[in-house]
């Protein structure tokens, strides 16, 4: 059997200009980045603006496991197949971080035949957007710690910078660290740390932003840290803005590549849904929307945390309709949930299966919620039972919601068609009317309160001091009504990542709450989640290699 990497080295690509001219896009619109690879200008969406924009359907997917899901797969795969049965299709993705590429589980291109190519440069360095942002982020950092070693004419207190250093990798020795140790020439020590860089909220706004102005504003906004005298200080104030902006201005433009079918993608910024939201940016969505019939656009993780950020922060900032969700579970990964080991999912296990599916059930609800119409798409998998097949349709068939055999990974396009087909149907229906969960004149307690027991399952949330103390000091400096980024473990519904399937009976506990103030949000931090992953006993890493005629393995 070909591995990922092998079948998107044999992918016969279009120049990225042949792509573009099939979109209605002229060489004028690009920054070429070789033959493949292409930086689209922002002011297409301006002179498009007249255009209709087409029907938005986001892939969202059950709380994931180790048998794995095919979120993204599916995605790609269904942008192929509505390209088949005649609808002009962007399939709209975030770039992959390097963390997890050399961590936990390799790429992040899609799978088999349904994947976005050149692979292995959308997997590493790519467009050098996620770099743009790591080395702003960092440019901020410096700053900060200079205004403090030049004579801190802000009255910047040490002890209360929030703004923390960033590194594109799983690092957890950087999680905390001292800095400014050594003589006085080396500035003032005080505690510090990294986060992820897809968790830093330049990152945030670079996908939420709309133009370069609006970018601009927003990292101005930015609260780094406070006074002596508990006043906020932000980015705007330590004069970074400008030059931030500067690092970020090809970072702003989205990315445009193409599936191993040709169909366009745009892939474009790439927060994690655990600790960010998730979502690609608000500009490769609004673009692939003024240029395509239809676009399938993706968030992060289970639908109770990149489904619920895309409609209540995403959505909600850019004015976006989303027609219809499908959420996609697989066989393997319900029985899963449903308790069995992971080298035990190749056998047939109705009465796990049924456990299991509970999981899928609390997420057909909570998009529900949202007045979005769902679609089920299982993704097929050799080892799936004609009888475990038949309970999963007849149980979805019960609840009321169309559900699909998905066969994309195999065979591409054509394996997406009845899929394509359906959401067709279902968009055509015309039964959206989106709605957000919650109301921003809710206090934040409220928000985090809504969510957790209206998304999650939850009995109720349990603030530490810490997160009381947070809430009472941002509600004094007027982010009161800004909505809720939930930072938890993707793992499970509630916050503890052992709890499989569809928990009850439990409480979240949010420890602490941190302001995101540009990006437009408040990040709830529930249980241990923390936002600097670690590398795995075996990290990915050690797989990965480069043969000398440039053949590349391991990555996936």
């Amino acid at each position: 059997m070909k591995t990922d990497v092998q079948i998107a080295q044999e992918a016969k690509m279009q120049h990225i200009s042949e792509v573009a001219k099939n979109v209605g896009l002229t060489d004028q619109d690009l920054e070429l980045y070789g033959n493949y690879k292409a930086k689209v200008h922002l002011d297409v969406i301006k002179r498009n603006e007249a255009k209709e924009d087409g029907k938005l359907i986001l892939v969202t997917a059950i709380n994931p496991t180790a048998a794995g899901e095919g979120k993204t797969t599916t995605n790609v795969g269904l942008s192929m197949g509505l390209n088949k049965i005649g609808k002009k299709t962007f399939t709209a993705l975030r770039e992959p971080s390097l963390g997890p590429c050399f961590g936990v589980k390799g790429g992040a291109a899609g799978g088999g035949y349904a994947q976005v190519v050149p692979m292995d440069d959308i997997n590493l360095h790519f467009t050098g957007d996620i770099h743009a942002v790591t080395t702003a982020n960092n440019l901020l950092a410096a700053l900060i710690d200079n205004h403090l070693h030049q004579g801190n004419k802000l009255n910047l207190d040490p002890k209360r910078i929030t703004w923390r250093r960033a590194v594109d990798m799983n690092d957890r020795s950087l999680r905390n660290i001292i800095v400014g140790v050594g003589s006085k020439n080396n500035g003032v020590m005080r505690e510090d740390g990294f986060d992820i860089a897809v968790a830093s909220e330049v990152m945030a706004i670079l996908c939420l932003a709309t133009s370069l102005e609006d970018m601009k504003e927003r990292l101005a906004k930015m609260v780094i840290g406070y006074t002596y005298d508990k006043k906020q200080v932000t980015a705007g104030q330590i004069e970074a803005t400008g030059a931030m902006a500067l690092l970020l201005k090809d970072a702003l433009m989205p990315n445009l590549v193409q599936t191993l079918e040709n169909t366009p993608a745009l892939i474009h910024g790439g927060p994690f849904a655990n600790i960010a939201h998730g979502c690609n940016s608000v500009v490769a969505t609004k673009m692939a929307l003024k240029l395509a019939d239809y676009v399938v656009t993706e968030a992060g993780f289970g639908a109770d945390l990149g489904a619920e950020k895309f409609f209540n922060i995403k959505c909600r900032q850019a004015d976006l309709k989303p027609s219809a969700t499908v959420i996609v579970a697989t066989i393997r990964a319900l029985k899963n949930h449903g308790g069995v080991k992971k080298a035990d999912l190749n056998e047939e296990n109705i009465e796990a299966l049924g456990f299991g599916f509970e999981n899928l059930e609390k997420h057909i609800e909570n998009v529900a919620k949202f007045n979005v119409p769902g679609i089920i798409a299982i993704n097929k998998f050799p080892t799936d039972t004609d009888a475990e097949v038949k309970f999963v349709e007849d149980k979805c068939k019960a609840l009321g919601i169309p559900v699909v055999m998905s066969d994309v990974w195999a065979y591409g396009g054509e394996g997406g068609v009845e899929l394509a087909k359906k959401v067709v149907e279902v968009v055509e229906a015309g039964t959206a009317d989106f709605k957000p969960l919650y109301e921003l004149s809710m206090s934040p307690k409220e928000k985090i309160e809504t969510i957790c027991k209206e998304i999650y399952g939850a009995d109720g949330v349990d603030f530490a001091p810490k997160a009381l103390s947070d809430i009472k000091k941002y509600t004094e400096d007027g982010l009161a009504e800004l909505p809720i980024c939930m930072a938890k473990t993707q793992y499970s519904l509630s916050d503890n990542k052992k709890l499989l399937g569809r928990p009850t009976g439990f409480r979240v506990t949010i420890k602490e709450v941190k302001a995101s103030a540009g990006a437009g949000f408040l990040i709830a931090l529930a249980g241990d989640i923390m936002r600097m992953p670690g590398l795995p006993k075996v990290p990915a890493a050690n797989k990965i290699d480069i043969l000398e005629d440039g053949e590349i393995v391991g990555l996936f």
